[in-house]
């Protein structure tokens, strides 16, 4: 089984398809991460789009909220992306499901929020393309990472390789590559074979979404 923890394509195999909007796409089959991305968050309308947000992620086949998090990046006002991000949060822990981070230029302040807030439930940080000394800090605050199509890259290859295994887990995004290339990429790098990986990536998902979720 090669898990697809994050892509915005439709779901082939074990893969969670992220959705930013049209949350009632969830009663749809499939397995989905919901959220508020700070790239789409607009201040006259982002409580109504988290009233959906309620409603829909609390379906079983929701697996995770997110994408969600900082952009330093983008144009969206800072602190209204602090305030949505901050909610939706709060909302993952009272529900008790994971968080999937959207996090550019802003690491530093996502720890510190999802400290602040007295966040228990995972979080995996999609997408990461930064440092080793970056990587191990989250994963030290018993975070996980998610990796893709970077891995092509032999800085972040170094990167990937110096990480606990089963903090990790691999993705597609919107990147034009198949997860089962993806697998095998990152297998090579850990000179493992993909039949290992894709077990402690299976060990790795349940610990973070629960057992049950991987029979849906």
């Amino acid at each position: 089984m090669f898990i697809n923890i994050h892509t915005h394509q439709a779901a082939v195999g074990f893969a969670i398809q992220n959705l930013h909007q049209d949350f009632d796409r969830v009663e749809l089959a499939g397995r989905y991460s919901i959220g508020l991305h700070p790239w789409y968050v607009h201040a006259a309308t982002w409580q109504q789009e988290m009233g959906h947000l309620r409603l829909s992620s609390q379906k079983g086949n929701v697996l995770a909220i997110g994408e969600c998090g900082l952009d330093r990046a983008c144009s969206t006002d800072y602190s209204l992306q602090q305030e949505v991000f901050g909610a939706q949060v709060q909302w993952a822990n009272q529900i008790n499901k994971p968080i999937i981070v959207h996090c550019v230029r802003a690491h530093e302040d996502v720890l510190q929020l999802l400290k602040q807030a007295q966040n228990k439930v995972p979080v995996i940080f999609h997408g990461f393309n930064k440092s080793l000394a970056l990587a191990r800090k989250i994963v030290q605050q018993g975070h996980w990472l998610s990796f893709g199509k970077v891995l092509e890259h032999e800085r972040m290859q170094a990167v990937f390789a110096a990480l606990p295994i089963n903090n990790i887990f691999l993705e597609t995004d919107d990147a034009v590559i198949t997860i089962e290339e993806t697998y095998q990429l990152a297998a090579s790098i850990l000179q493992i074979g993909t039949n290992e990986l894709s077990l402690q990536l299976q060990t790795n998902a349940a610990t973070v979404f629960g057992a049950a979720q991987l029979l849906i």
